[in-house]
């Protein structure tokens, strides 16, 4: 009986590859890892650095006994900044976080920065503005009365100001700026009515949106322009104030109904004052401001004694002391 041969296993030179591929596999997944870690957001890391300072900083212990109603004091207890005010010192250190002095104007006196936008008049009236725009609106009504019940002139209160609407119907002819003679005896006594109280008065002139083109009126824009500009003419001839007044032409832009029909166009052909609370001017404060240089406001210096690191690490070292 032969002898069965043993069969030889052949040497396989590449086994080498496989752990390799796994070392390179763990390779990739350890930077991967540190790559991730060292991804730091700044601006949360700069809310967590300010908000350990100030817990770490907090009222400092002390053997006098606490007394119900009074307010803690500490160079931490005292720090209120939102996350918007810390934002804006970004990249200063935090090694002094004492809040800083922001222009908190008072809201009943209107803040002077909004006034470049707005009329301080509108931002927070008092109430004696409140109630002397009621009785303009009052005098206004019962003056004219007869206009009021026709629907030709319309007065709304909005708290803030108060609109006297007037229907060009009495005031003009079609494509015409100049005051009908019928119109002038209405709009005289509205001056007379309007005289004693110091309110500033925007004029705003609308017309519909059938286009023109005249020599005098090239567009709605002059024309609606000057028809505001002929009831503030006949107004200051009255006797009002003219610093008290503007005008303000705004076409067909800012209709009020539907120029589709006759009669959204004839509501739309109006005149507008707009009576403002107080006594500033018609354009507001920042007309003091006109033709002056800007000067930005003054931005508070931050102690740069030492980073936010440092700041961290000092708390965290008093923590264990403490």
């Amino acid at each position: 009986m032969s002898r069965r041969h043993k069969h030889e296993e052949h040497t396989n030179h590449e086994a080498w590859s496989i752990p390799y591929a796994d070392l390179m596999t763990l390779l990739l997944a350890f930077f991967v890892v540190m790559y991730a870690i060292s991804s730091v957001n700044e601006g949360k890391y700069r809310v967590l650095s300010d908000s350990l300072f100030a817990a770490f900083r907090g009222s400092p212990r002390t053997l006098q006994p606490v007394q119900v109603g009074e307010k803690a004091v500490g160079s931490g207890a005292d720090i209120q900044m939102t996350i918007v005010q810390q934002a804006m010192l970004e990249g200063q250190p935090r090694s002094m976080l004492e809040p800083s002095p922001l222009d908190m104007a008072d809201p009943s006196k209107g803040s002077r920065h909004l006034s470049k936008t707005t009329y301080d008049s509108e931002i927070q009236p008092g109430e004696a503005a409140i109630a002397q725009l009621e009785t303009v609106a009052r005098e206004v009504e019962q003056a004219m009365s007869t206009l009021v019940e026709q629907n030709l002139i319309a007065v709304r209160r909005h708290g803030l100001w108060i609109e006297v609407e007037i229907r060009t119907d009495i005031l003009f002819p079609s494509g015409i700026a100049t005051l009908q003679p019928a119109a002038v005896k209405v709009m005289k006594q509205l001056a007379e009515t309007l005289k004693p109280f110091p309110n500033p008065i925007r004029v705003e002139g609308h017309t519909d949106d059938r286009p023109i083109n005249t020599r005098a009126f090239p567009s709605n824009w002059e024309l609606s322009s000057a028809r505001a500009a002929s009831v503030v003419h006949l107004f200051t001839e009255t006797g009002l104030t003219p610093a008290r007044l503007a005008v303000i032409g705004l076409g067909e832009f800012r209709p009020a109904q539907d120029n589709s029909t006759a009669d959204g166009r004839n509501a739309n052909r109006r005149v507008v004052l707009v009576i403002l609370s107080g006594d500033t001017p018609p354009e507001g404060d920042y007309a003091e401001d006109r033709g002056k240089p800007y000067v930005a406001p003054a931005v508070t210096q931050v102690d740069e004694s030492s980073p936010p690191s440092e700041a961290v690490a000092d708390s965290a070292g008093l923590q264990s002391i403490s």
